[in-house]
């Protein structure tokens, strides 16, 4: 198991980023995933974990996927499904799978879960390898 590479300043990654989840990012050679307090401060709806920031999970989990072969890709589509409302102060797990790559294509699948493995949200991404222009400035983000 590796850890995958993050940005500092990014909002779900970054460990310099104060307003962010900080979350911390693992590859066991099958899927990319993070482990979560579902914290108040993110909340929307009264005890509710807000929607975007799963999202934003959701969205960094499959990237980190694809990252973790070092490849460098920007999200091109990603469709979330909402299954169940997390609570506030839920311990989340995040995984993301790449299902398909082909060219510079990646498909990828996500999944929140429970402690118990109740699923709250699903996703799927597409998500386009970076060209050497692009693949330069997004190295620019790295600690």
């Amino acid at each position: 198991m590796k850890e995958v590479l993050k940005y500092a300043n990014c909002f779900v990654c970054g460990d310099k980023n104060k307003s962010g989840l900080q979350a911390k990012f693992y590859y066991d050679g099958e899927k990319a995933f993070t482990e979560i307090a579902a914290l108040e401060s993110f909340e929307g709806y009264k005890g509710i974990f807000h929607g975007g920031v799963i999202s934003s999970l959701l969205d960094e989990v499959m990237i980190k996927a694809i990252l973790a072969d070092d490849i460098f890709a920007v999200t091109a589509e990603m469709t979330v499904k909402y299954i169940q409302p997390v609570k506030v102060d839920t311990k989340l797990k995040i995984e993301g799978y790449v299902t398909k790559g082909k060219g510079r294509i990646f498909f990828t699948e996500g999944k929140v879960i429970d402690t118990a493995g109740n699923v709250y949200a699903t996703a799927t991404g597409k998500y386009i390898k970076a060209n050497d222009e692009l693949k330069a400035q997004l190295m620019k983000s790295k600690d």
